[in-house]
């Protein structure tokens, strides 16, 4: 197809004329559809119902060392979950504390402790005339949440196809004493479906830091979250990385089985070293006397161990991957050539990027919201919902149905050549 920007005014008009035609008729259904977020659908929730069936008032309801899952105790998580998270996360058991039902949580509480007590004896954040966040984008709009309910300043950070900017991350974090902290998706990212190549977390690794107290929130959202079973990416697992560099503190490793059994009710972990462990737990104890140990024992109960998860994942894979390749395919049928977006086929992980012609993505988000469908806010995969090109916009697959994409992928591309075009004929 030809590019709309070698197209003459009159073209696009005629073109115009032509698509406000059809998207008219589109809006007149008054349809109802949410790409919004990540959610997982019914048919993938579905999956993880047998779990509601492991526990019940006659089973053994002890943990494999015998603790009572009933009762008070084991601040860091019982044994079995604690190896079942620690395989996930791909560490040693002793490199993992268990909390609560959601990695946010804890990515909150985490920036909330660094600011009232600091990080290993290090001045508390919020005693400090100023604290920055490097924030890769686009990147995940709640961890950019957080950093700004705390009022710490975030920094723009751009993402390559290795993973952020690496010449930037070690200049800036090398310079200013202020920067305490980077966040990052490093598998399959949020929303680019990006994985970190092996330099580039080697370079994560061996940061300098001017900032003792600078940490990698390392949030490892979708360590299994493949799409292609027989063509996963892999990354390099970074707590092993940074101790072999010599900076085994550098690192807080977050993980959740959110996306694996159920969103909000599932098994939240953080893997660190040592020392950083022990600082954890120097707060936790004050926090709580232990999560909740009956949800541990019921996901080991029915995963049983990583090969079930993993199991149990290409189970996910198989609902997802047609939802992804259906909007790819229009995405690719409809688009390709014209040269008025770009986007990435991802691997894994929950979302499509997109890249609008500057200045076009609010428009296009409520061009399709006119036709009745619902996308993540433009501007949300940055710091301050502001994305300087007003170019991004994250589509979320997972929670329509098969019949639903094919009709939201269809508003979307027809919103996306209106708006383009309007942008195009303020030019001619």
């Amino acid at each position: 197809m030809k590019p709309y920007s070698q197209l003459s005014k009159d073209e696009l008009l005629s073109m115009r004329s032509e698509l406000e035609v059809k998207f008219n008729e589109v809006k007149a259904k008054g349809l109802s559809l949410d790409m919004s977020r990540g959610k997982p659908a019914a048919a993938q929730l579905n999956l993880s119902n047998g779990m509601m069936d492991v526990l019940n008032s006659q089973c053994d309801l002890k943990s494999e060392e015998g603790v009572d899952c009933r009762n008070y105790g084991s601040l860091d998580g019982i044994k079995d979950a604690k190896r079942l998270l620690a395989d996930m996360s791909e560490v040693s058991m002793d490199k993992v504390i268990i909390y609560g039902n959601s990695s946010l949580n804890v990515m909150f509480d985490t920036v909330s402790r660094c600011m009232t007590h600091g990080v290993l004896g290090h001045t508390p954040w919020c005693r400090l005339d100023k604290v920055k966040f490097l924030c890769p984008v686009p990147g995940y709009d709640r961890h950019f949440g957080i950093t700004e309910y705390f009022g710490i300043e975030m920094v723009n950070v751009p993402m390559l196809p290795t993973g952020p900017d690496m010449d930037i991350v070690e200049k800036l974090v090398s310079e200013d004493d202020s920067i305490k902290g980077i966040w990052c998706v490093p598998k399959y990212s949020n929303p680019q479906g990006i994985s970190y190549s092996d330099e580039t977390v080697r370079r994560f690794a061996h940061l300098k830091p001017a900032a003792p107290d600078f940490r990698i929130f390392w949030d490892n959202a979708y360590s299994i979250h493949h799409l292609y079973d027989d063509d996963p990416d892999v990354i390099l697992e970074l707590l092993e990385e940074c101790e072999k560099a010599g900076n085994p503190d550098l690192v807080y490793k977050f993980i959740s089985t959110s996306k694996v059994s159920f969103p909000g009710s599932g098994v939240a972990a953080v893997a660190a070293s040592s020392a950083n462990l022990a600082d954890f737990k120097k707060h936790m104890k004050y926090q709580t006397i232990g999560h909740d140990k009956l949800n541990q024992l019921r996901h080991v109960r029915f995963f049983k161990d990583m090969d079930g998860m993993r199991e149990h994942m290409r189970k996910h894979a198989a609902i997802l991957r047609p939802k992804f390749e259906a909007v790819l395919q229009v995405l690719d049928s409809e688009l390709t050539g014209l040269e008025i977006g770009n986007w990435i086929a991802p691997k894994g992980g929950y979302f499509i990027s997109f890249d609008a012609l500057d200045g076009c993505a609010k428009a296009i988000v409520a061009k399709a919201k006119e036709a009745g469908l619902v996308m993540t806010g433009a501007g949300a995969t940055f710091p301050y919902g502001k994305d300087p090109a007003d170019s991004n916009i994250r589509i979320a697959p997972s929670f329509p149905t098969p019949e639903e994409l094919a009709i939201a992928a269809d508003i979307f591309v027809t919103s996306v050549k209106l708006v383009s075009i309007d942008k195009l004929l303020e030019n001619k």
